[in-house]
């Protein structure tokens, strides 16, 4: 292992497959969210959705592409791209509807890969074998993104998420059947989960056919049902310093060929009631670093194969 190892980098591992730098291009689709029909949504999200880089919904697809394109191209010196389908839940439309955008988004040069963010109650087997044939046809990588955020089922609840534990292992498992490979976003500080919840999620990640895990740190955007609690001082947050001794456990105990696409939110402050603490996520990227080197720690240094776990305190002798 090389000695500067810490944890399995995002843009590394797109540098490895794709032998160049490659971009995530946001795309903002003109769509909602079966948790906000019949409710508010989820207490952490705003009427905008998480796309906070992402081009008005009024644009085509391949207006967005080509314009995120263009900037990320003079800033980064950029020449291939993901087509990430980003707002929302993508997979919650009609599935001509979800045909045309994917097509569109094809036909936008120097793109190697699609990336489709949904839920884990909003996977059908027909968008599935679609995204099969084109991936086989223009031989291009699907990937599903899919929010979990905890493992906990009464914080599910508490968050209003609409969906529990086993909607979403049931996801991973039909979409992997089909050899798309999936990332999970979690966050790592929501009201009410412990440190205990967060390894566990490690845990329960590391045991199931995924390849990508996106972390987040928790962000209250403004007008949302989180952002009245927190200021009515109805919830309460872990400390800067607790988050990183949870991440630090996350990732010393998440399987170690899992690609780590990020440790904590990026958002604008001015969106926002809570963010990162009042610093930039750099710093505390920063930090966890400090963190890890001073351990002398890498990721899966504390992962075990769960299934034999006991078998380690036999004496063999």
């Amino acid at each position: 292992m090389k000695s500067n190892y810490i944890y399995n980098t995002y843009s590394t591992f797109l540098q490895n497959k794709y032998g160049e730098k490659v971009y995530k291009l946001p795309i903002n689709l003109p769509i909602s969210c079966p948790n906000r029909i019949d409710s508010y949504g989820c207490s952490f999200c705003s009427e905008l959705g998480t796309g906070f880089e992402a081009h008005e919904n009024t644009k085509t697809v391949l207006q967005q592409l080509e314009d995120n394109k263009h900037k990320i191209q003079r800033r980064y010196h950029a020449n291939k791209f993901i087509a990430y389908f980003q707002n929302y839940t993508n997979t919650f439309i009609p599935f001509k509807k979800f045909k045309d955008y994917i097509l569109e988004a094809l036909s936008s040069e120097d793109i190697v890969e699609i990336s489709i963010a949904t839920r884990p109650d909003c996977i059908e087997e027909k968008y599935l074998n679609f995204l099969r044939d084109i991936k086989n046809e223009y031989h291009i990588e699907i990937t599903f993104e899919l929010g979990l955020q905890t493992i906990n089922y009464h914080t599910l609840d508490y968050i209003n998420r609409g969906h529990g534990l086993a909607a979403f292992l049931s996801s991973v498992l039909k979409i992997s059947s089909y050899s798309f490979p999936i990332c999970v976003h979690v966050i790592l500080n929501l009201p009410n989960d412990t440190i205990r919840d967060t390894l566990e999620t490690a845990n329960v990640l590391s045991v199931l056919p995924i390849q990508i895990v996106k972390i987040h740190s928790l962000y209250i955007p403004k007008n949302t049902r989180l952002c009245y609690e927190f200021e009515n001082g109805t919830i309460s947050l872990c400390s800067k310093q607790e988050y990183l001794e949870r991440l630090v456990l996350f990732i010393e105990n998440i399987r170690p060929d899992i690609i780590i696409e990020r440790l904590f939110s990026r958002v604008p402050q001015k969106d926002a009631v809570f963010s990162n603490w009042g610093t930039s996520w750099w710093k505390l990227r920063d930090e966890f670093l400090d963190s890890m080197i001073k351990r002398k720690s890498y990721q899966g240094i504390a992962y075990q194969d769960l299934a034999r776990a006991a078998l380690d305190k036999l004496d063999y002798k």
